[in-house]
């Protein structure tokens, strides 16, 4: 009996070297633009993104969408890039307390009194950060370390 191996080689995406401007402002970019085909898809799905609050009738979208996204972002990842000059490893504290609190904060959009669609898709806008944050300080990570 003859046997035969067969070689699989598998392809590997790697995150690419990233400068600290690229990680940051292009994460935020990505995080925004996702986040606004979210806000068209929950729309078009019949979503108003509109809550109560304090018996006034706030809407959440588009600019809390964008607000939400930039801000938290820009912070959080402008931080952790200049907290990387001097070490490094916050870059991975970073993209896990950042992802925490993107996935966690999501409690808030299900208490909130939003219709079906508009929580879906709020809680997507939440769950979209996460890959941006990981991209950002692993390419960050990569250039600082690869030199």
């Amino acid at each position: 009996m003859m046997s035969t191996a067969t070689a699989i080689t598998g392809t590997t995406a790697r995150i690419p070297a990233l400068s600290r401007p690229v990680a940051v402002f292009g994460a935020i970019g990505a995080a925004l633009l996702a986040n606004v085909l979210v806000w068209l898809i929950g729309a078009a799905a019949g979503g108003t993104f509109e809550m109560t609050d304090a018996g006034q009738t706030a809407s959440v979208a588009p600019g809390g969408i964008i607000v939400l996204t930039i801000v938290p972002l820009l912070i959080g990842l402008g931080a952790a890039a200049l907290l990387s000059y001097k070490w490094v490893g916050v870059l991975r504290v970073a993209a896990v307390v950042g992802s925490v609190l993107a996935v966690g904060t999501i409690a808030m959009t299900i208490s909130a009194d939003f219709d079906t669609a508009s929580t879906i898709a709020l809680s997507v806008t939440h769950l979209t950060l996460v890959p941006a944050l990981v991209v950002a300080t692993e390419g960050l990570r990569r250039k600082l370390i690869e030199g």
